[in-house]
């Protein structure tokens, strides 16, 4: 069993308490058997399929013909058996074809896949969020034409929401959508329109790994006068099929949407990544979902589930990267103990140098971390799903709240965790010859992936942490001084406890002090300072609380634990500094002084 296998089993089971899922009626035909299996499988497609074409999709990138998008051969490969694998719809309804597994299982799972080539298992999380997104919003007309397809690997989807010239600022969304003609609100599939203009950055917008692509459009229904609604309440969203399904259900004729171009990459090179053209011609026939000028609220459904996605898949190229540089220590002889006299003496692997070894106990601390804290927004995925009311309700409060912390800490913390094995590997590091600097470049992209950290940092400080007077917030508190009180009482951690509480009492001073004055610009000036120690403090909780409920038989858990606490938890106070006294260098600068 791998190492990553054994220790998803202790995060699931020893501190999750999946088994205890298996007695609510959706999960009750699974067990610890069956999620069991279930990971074996995709550790076996995964180190089948996906790794050996890692490399290849990196340097085989996406080539325009100008008629097609061509790929290799060993990327259709892979992408088919995951397909065959049904995991596509492993936590979704019985009535889609899903196999009612628990998130945090089909989370796990997908981890091996992320490992082993991120760029590739890219096609199925847009897919399946797609599919998600349509489960949850559409008709049930919608539902049955493109989820089911969907969730079966019949089709496959994207998420259409930038362009040329708005990127993170939706607002200012240009693509039009037009009423497609009388009775178009009779359409068997909702009311119809034609789309009308060009989206930016789109990843998996066009290839030929399935039968047909559902793009989810965000776009401006215009008023009667021909204007587009300021704003991003104007925004409304659209199914809009690359081929538009006939009578059968099967694709049909092509629709108005055309590939502009590809956009080349840092990494990630296996996903083609895309500028797409809607309505060159006569405009691209894309169906409503939800109501008019409900856009964002919908899109949010899929973006949130991308957030998490992007965190899980930072994690796991970070633990590809640590696996890589830790072989490689155990393995390279260079130099010899400093205090060695005779330099006529064996050289000692590198992982007996100080310095290395607090390298690659940084990296095992920050993609531990970073899998923790997804699993953990997973499984308060099943429990809003599952749980009983008043669980249920702070379950949700709780997703919101660290969402974006499950996006950005990961994709900043394991991102540093492939620099430092880089580092680890010296010379070698750099080179194609080694795997890790290509690690770095895709985790490199995952820092902007569905939005950057000042885009987070603004949502938790400006609005997560205010939300429903600060309820999540508090709650999120309770949970880390109940540990932090429990952790008291266990010699070799009481240390610990004291200092996560008095962390927790540093940030929420902070978050008070940001908001004094209640200007919001004064307060979230400082926002990603403020997301960084926020995202150390959940993730120094996330490790007390593991070795509470592990470390006793683990060894590694309680050294990765203490490291967080010796070096990382500290830095807090340096983040959080400029925060609390409203810091005004960056808002108040003149221009010219860049």
């Amino acid at each position: 069993m791998s190492s990553l296998r054994e220790h998803l089993d202790v995060l699931l089971h020893d501190w999750l308490d999946v088994d205890t899922l298996f007695s609510r009626e959706r999960h009750a035909e699974h067990s610890r058997e069956t999620v069991g299996a279930v990971l074996d499988l995709a550790e076996r497609i995964a180190a089948d399929r996906f790794a050996p074409a890692n490399r290849r999709a990196d340097v085989e990138e996406p080539r325009f013909d100008g008629e097609r998008v061509h790929l290799p051969e060993s990327t259709r490969a892979a992408v088919a058996a995951y397909v065959e694998s049904g995991l596509l719809a492993a936590s979704q309804d019985a009535e889609f074809g899903g196999l009612q597994l628990p998130c945090v299982a089909e989370m796990a799972a997908n981890a091996f896949f992320s490992k082993a080539s991120v760029a590739i298992a890219g096609y199925a999380m847009l897919t399946t969020g797609n599919a998600n997104l349509i489960a949850a919003h559409g008709t049930p007309a919608q539902r049955e034409t493109f989820a089911r397809r969907l969730f079966a690997g019949e089709w496959f989807g994207t998420m259409c929401l930038s362009e040329p010239q708005a990127g993170s600022s939706l607002s200012d969304v240009a693509t039009r959508a037009e009423p497609d003609g009388p009775g178009h609100e009779a359409d068997a599939l909702g009311p119809r329109f034609r789309l009308r203009g060009h989206k930016m950055w789109i990843s998996g917008g066009e290839h030929e790994l399935a039968a047909n692509i559902v793009h989810l459009v965000l776009a401006k229904i215009p008023d009667e006068t021909g204007r587009l609604p300021p704003g991003v309440k104007g925004l409304s969203l659209f199914i809009c099929p690359k081929f538009l399904p006939g009578p059968d259900g099967r694709p049909g004729r092509r629709n108005d949407v055309a590939l502009a171009g590809l956009n080349h990459k840092l990494g990630y090179r296996g996903t083609t990544n895309t500028l797409l053209n809607f309505g060159e011609r006569e405009g691209a026939i894309a169906w409503l979902v939800g109501r008019p000028g409900d856009g964002l609220r919908c899109m949010f459904h899929m973006m949130n589930e991308a957030r998490i996605g992007v965190g899980l898949g930072a994690v796991m190229l970070g633990w590809a990267g640590y696996e890589a540089s830790l072989e490689y220590a155990r393995q390279r002889p260079q130099g010899r103990p400093l205090g060695a006299k005779d330099a006529a003496q064996p050289q000692v692997p590198i992982l007996r140098h100080a310095d290395v070894r607090r390298m690659l106990l940084a990296q095992k601390t920050y993609v531990e971390g970073g899998l923790a804290l997804s699993l953990y927004c997973a499984r308060l995925v099943d429990e809003a799903r599952t749980g009983r009311p008043e669980a249920a309700a702070d379950a949700r409060r709780l997703l919101e709240l660290l969402t974006p912390i499950a996006k950005s800490w990961p994709s900043e913390w394991c991102l540093e965790a492939n620099s430092l094995a880089i580092q680890v590997l010296g010379g070698c590091g750099y080179t194609r010859d080694f795997p890790v600097e290509q690690y770095w470049r895709d985790n490199r992209l995952n820092m902007i992936h569905e939005g950057t950290h000042g885009i987070q940092a603004l949502d938790l400080l400006g609005r997560k942490v205010l939300a429903d007077g600060g309820a999540a917030l508090k709650l999120l508190a309770t949970r880390i001084d109940a540990t932090a009180q429990r952790a008291g009482q266990v010699v070799g951690l009481a240390e610990a406890g004291v200092a996560l509480a008095g962390a927790l009492q540093r940030l929420g001073a902070a978050t008070r002090s940001a908001w004094a004055t209640g200007d919001a610009e004064a307060a979230t000036a400082n926002a990603t300072p403020y997301l960084q120690a926020f995202g150390h403090v959940v993730v120094a909780w996330l490790w007390l609380d593991l070795a509470l409920a592990t470390g006793a038989s683990r060894p590694g858990t309680l050294a990765a634990a203490r490291y967080f606490y010796a070096y990382e938890l500290p830095k807090i106070d340096a983040w959080l500094a400029p925060v609390a006294r409203r810091e005004a260098l960056v808002r108040e600068l003149d221009d010219s002084c860049f």
